[in-house]
């Protein structure tokens, strides 16, 4: 970790990370946007409307003491918010498909952005994203996440790393490290701008001291194809290979002036392992009633577990400690319903009623790969002007009257999960163009079911996804 990481970390404490998404501390206050409408859209009290919502403990890191805690309270509650928003806008414009996606790397990407927006542009941004933070205290929150990051994955790095990832994050072409535990969280950020334009160094220092993104000149002017070639190189490199041409043919041309791109790959053992030989097929129903044969994996163990009105709730602790799984199965013939009112209260509801049951067991095997543009998303969301010929990114360049605008962004995903742990990658991609032991329980996955991989010290979301279609799962 570099002294300009350690130092923001210090100051600013992996607590500010609500920023990035997290469930820490989620009140019950008033969505700022919507009033009492809950973020995902569904009716008021649709869900466990006779629990009352948690208010989560503190974490117990350093946080800057000019920070109120309301308002990190506020920042949390709607940055967990956007993720199930997002989610709720992808599915409906693919129902039937299984879905997964980054919510830590789109946060991280569009936060890069954000920081070169200015009047209605970023104040659009600021609403759709729930910013909730001003200035660089929202930035130092970024900053402080990637340093937590960085640093458990300095403490507890137990699987072989690539070169890039070691101290000042591009790498001395040595091996890297090989232990037992097998467990890597790495997080790469990248500015990629035009080489004949000038931008304005402010912004470009900002993203080297809080996002520590390598600042890359390329010849988007002349030669487009070669420098989209590059930036898809650097992903792949930082994903260990599994997100592959994030940029498709043609996203890159003359007027492409900026890209900014965030990559993540996780790596992790489970805590209590799936024994192979137990893994057996069985029968899978998907959301359209039709059945496939898949494997599902089996255990028992002390696990944390919920279950509230037929829905169940289990979490699965990964080996270092620090992360889990936690995967959410909605009552039998519920999942739509169920879907469309869950939210970051429900979904805080059931974790405070977890208790540690032996819970019996059955998960599928499964992967998924998903790719999509965000642009409409996000347009749904609020964030219109941003992709206007009206758009304001005055912030990044010297000249005030620079026509930047962002043309897409573009997230890849990838998720494989078997008897040994789990395996994740995901990239983003913000292109700008010019314009010119209790009881025992059962639980088994064997219909519809949502999941997310969490880092349960910042309670930050890391990556979200559905399962509805079995014959997808084996593909």
């Amino acid at each position: 970790m570099t002294a300009d990481r350690r130092r923001v970390l210090a100051l600013t404490g992996a607590l500010l990370a609500g920023a990035a998404g997290c469930l820490g501390d989620v009140s019950d206050a008033e969505d700022p946007e919507n009033g009492d409408e809950p973020a995902n859209g569904a009716e008021d009290g649709a869900l466990f409307d006779d629990y009352d919502v948690p208010d989560f403990p503190r974490l117990d890191l350093t946080t800057d003491p000019d920070l109120e805690s309301d308002r990190l309270a506020e920042q949390i509650r709607g940055n967990v918010a956007v993720s199930f928003d997002v989610l709720a806008r992808l599915r409906e414009e693919t129902p039937g498909e299984n879905l997964f996606f980054s919510p830590y790397s789109i946060s991280v990407a569009l936060a890069m952005t954000y920081a070169g927006a200015r009047g209605e542009t970023a104040a659009e941004m600021a609403d759709a994203l729930r910013y909730d933070l001003e200035g660089e205290a929202l930035h130092a929150a970024f900053g402080a996440l990637e340093g937590e990051f960085e640093q458990r994955n300095e403490d507890g790095r137990d699987v072989e790393t690539p070169a890039w990832a070691d101290e000042g994050g591009e790498g001395d072409g040595s091996e890297g490290d090989e232990d037992d535990l097998g467990f890597q969280l790495s997080s790469a950020n990248a500015v990629w701008r035009d080489e004949g334009h000038d931008f304005d160094d402010a912004y470009v220092q900002l993203l080297e001291a809080y996002y520590e993104a390598g600042d890359h000149l390329a010849d988007f002017s002349g030669s487009p194809e070669a420098a989209r070639e590059e930036i898809n190189a650097w992903v792949e490199e930082r994903t260990n290979d599994r997100i592959e041409d994030l940029l498709p043919e043609g996203s890159i041309d003359e007027w492409t002036r900026l890209v900014l791109t965030n990559a993540v790959y996780f790596l992790a053992a489970w805590e209590h392992d799936f024994d192979p030989a137990e893994t057996e097929p069985a029968t899978f129903t998907s959301l359209d009633g039709s059945e496939t044969e898949v494997d599902l994996m089996h255990q028992s163990q002390e696990l944390r577990y919920a279950e509230i009105d037929g829905h169940q709730l289990v979490e699965l602790p990964y080996a270092n400690g620090d992360t889990s799984m936690i995967v959410v199965l909605p009552a039998e013939g519920e999942f739509e319903s169920f879907e469309a009112s869950f939210g970051v209260d429900e979904l805080a509801i059931m974790l405070e009623e977890t208790s540690q049951p032996k819970v019996d067991l059955a998960l599928p095997k499964f992967g998924i790969e998903s790719k999509f543009s965000l642009v409409e998303t996000m347009r749904e969301l609020g964030m219109e002007r941003a992709f206007d010929n009206d758009a304001d990114f005055s912030g990044m360049v010297e000249d005030d009257d620079s026509d930047l605008y962002v043309d897409d962004i573009i997230h890849q995903s990838f998720v494989e999960v078997d008897e040994e742990g789990t395996e994740a990658a995901a990239a983003t991609a913000v292109v700008m163009e010019d314009t010119a032991v209790a009881d025992r329980v059962k639980m088994t996955v064997d219909r519809p079911f949502l999941f997310y991989v969490r880092d349960r010290p910042t309670e930050t979301p890391l990556f979200v996804g559905r399962v509805v279609d079995g014959e997808q799962l084996q593909n």
